[in-house]
């Protein structure tokens, strides 16, 4: 799995953990991953769950094992500030 940058959009689904399996998924606008040490290969995030209209309707901190993470959207690549 690539690195997760603040901006990415994630699908958090069953692979991730059974609590977000079925209707209970969620698209979570990546805000930013927790550095404490974890269970090998889970990982805490932080980000805002997008309704279907990419409206960020709640706050989220959620436990999810990073192989089951589908960046559905990758944040912009940081670009060069143009000189005036």
């Amino acid at each position: 799995m690539t690195d997760l940058r603040p901006g990415d959009l994630l699908l958090i689904g069953e692979d991730c953990s059974v609590q977000f399996s079925g209707d209970r998924a969620l698209r979570l606008r990546l805000v930013s991953v927790d550095t404490r040490p974890t269970y090998d290969g889970w990982v805490w995030l932080t980000g805002y769950v997008l309704s279907d209209k990419d409206l960020a309707v709640d706050k989220r901190e959620v436990y999810v094992r990073r192989a089951g993470l589908r960046v559905l959207r990758a944040a912009p690549a940081p670009g060069r500030r143009a000189r005036a």
